[in-house]
C-alpha cells in the first residue's frame, strides 16, 4: 500500500510526526510511505530510512500540487495537520481513502474523519498522530525506538567539530532563539548567566548555537561573552547534519522549538522551557525523546524571577551528575 503521511509545517511539528512514519512502515515493511513536508524538512525526510519517498510542498497552486500527489499513486493518505490547499489537493488527486482530524472546513474533502479536539491537550502533539494511524490500522503498534533518529557518521561531525573549536570535554549546548510556537523564554543576559554558570564548570566545555536567521542574536551574544571560553557556533549546514552534531552533545538548554525537538530526537538530554499555559505547555509539546527536563515559565514577574533561580539550581544539579 502507498501511504501518504502530511506534515508540511516547521521543523518541531515535522519531528512530531516522525513516529507517524516508523509504525506505519513497521507495520508491514511492504507499505511504502511518502511524506509531504516543507522545503526545509526535505533532507531530514530523506535521511530516515522509514520514509520510502519523499514530496516537497513548495507552494505551488492546489493543481500544480495534486499532480505531484497524483503521481505517486496514492492509496490511502494521513494529513497530520490540514489546510484547505492540501485538502483539495488530495481530493483532486483521487485519493481513496483521506484521513484527517475533524477540524476546520478542510474535513469536507476527506473521506474519514476523526475526532480528536487536539485544544484539549489530553496527550501529546505527536502521541495525537500517532492515533490517526489507527484510521487506517485499527492493530497498529504504536511504539517506537528512543532515540528515533540514529545516524550514521555522527562521530566524523564530532570529530570535526572538535578539531576546529578545541573540544575536548563533554558538551553542554545552549540555544537562546525563539522559533516555532515557543511563546516563552529567557532574555539573551539571562541564558548568558545560565551559560556562565555551566562555564564555571572547567569539566565541561560549552556551546552557544544560532540557527542561519539569528545573525543578529549571534552578534549580540558574541558582544555579551567577549572575555569567554564559550564557543558561539551558527548552524549554516543542512539540518542533518546539525542532528548528527546534536546527538553528541550531553546536555540541550533551550525554549520549545524544532531545535530542541530535533535534539530530542537523536537522544540529546533537554532542559527546555515553556509557557505557563495549556497550549504551549511540555503536556502539549514534549519530544519524542526521553531524559526531558520541562520548565513551564509564568507570565508573572515574580513567579519568573523564582523559576529562573530553579532552572540555576537545576543546572548546577545536572551538571554534577552528568561528568
Amino acid at each position: 500500500m502507498n501511504i501518504l503521511v502530511v506534515r508540511n509545517d516547521k521543523l518541531g511539528d515535522f519531528i512530531t510526526a516522525l513516529p507517524s512514519f516508523y509504525v506505519l512502515k513497521h507495520h508491514n515493511p511492504s507499505n511504502r510511505i511518502i511524506a509531504l513536508v516543507a522545503p526545509l524538512n526535505q533532507k531530514l525526510a530523506e535521511s530516515c530510512d522509514f520514509i520510502d519517498e519523499v514530496i516537497v510542498d513548495s507552494s505551488e497552486d492546489i493543481l500544480a500540487l495534486a499532480f505531484k500527489i497524483k503521481e505517486a499513486r496514492i492509496d490511502a493518505s494521513i494529513t497530520l495537520f490540514s489546510n484547505t490547499r492540501v485538502a483539495l489537493a488530495q481530493w483532486i488527486a483521487r485519493i481513496p481513502i483521506r484521513i484527517a482530524p475533524a477540524t476546520k472546513i478542510a474535513q469536507i474533502f476527506y473521506n474519514r474523519r476523526i475526532k480528536q479536539r487536539r485544544s484539549e491537550v489530553k496527550m501529546a502533539e505527536f502521541e495525537y498522530n500517532l492515533e490517526l494511524t489507527k484510521a487506517l490500522f485499527p492493530d497498529i503498534t504504536l511504539d517506537f525506538p528512543k532515540p528515533l533518529l540514529q545516524f550514521q557518521g555522527a562521530d566524523e561531525v564530532y570529530s570535526a567539530f572538535c578539531s576546529e573549536y578545541g573540544v575536548n570535554k563533554p558538551i553542554i549546548a545552549f540555544h537562546p532563539g525563539f522559533g516555532g510556537s515557543s511563546d516563552a523564554n529567557w532574555t539573551l543576559k539571562e541564558y548568558v548567566e545560565l551559560v556562565r554558570l555551566a562555564e564555571a564548570d572547567k569539566r565541561v566545555d560549552v556551546v552557544m548555537t544560532f540557527g542561519p536567521d539569528e545573525e543578529k542574536l549571534y552578534n549580540e551574544a558574541k558582544l555579551l561573552l567577549e572575555e569567554s571560553r564559550v564557543i558561539l557556533y551558527r548552524s549554516l549546514g543542512s539540518v542533518v547534519d546539525f542532528a548528527k552534531l546534536l546527538s553528541t552533545f550531553k546536555l540541550f538548554v533551550s525554549t520549545s522549538t524544532g531545535t530542541y525537538h530535533l535534539a530530542s530526537a537523536v537522544g540529546c538530554e533537554t532542559f527546555t522551557f515553556f509557557a505557563d499555559t495549556l497550549f504551549a505547555s511540555a503536556s502539549r509539546w514534549k519530544s519524542i525523546g526521553e531524559k526531558q527536563h520541562h520548565f513551564m515559565i509564568p507570565l508573572n514577574p515574580k513567579g519568573r524571577a523564582t523559576m529562573y533561580e530553579k532552572v540555576k539550581q537545576e543546572l548546577k544539579n545536572r551538571l554534577l551528575e552528568l561528568v
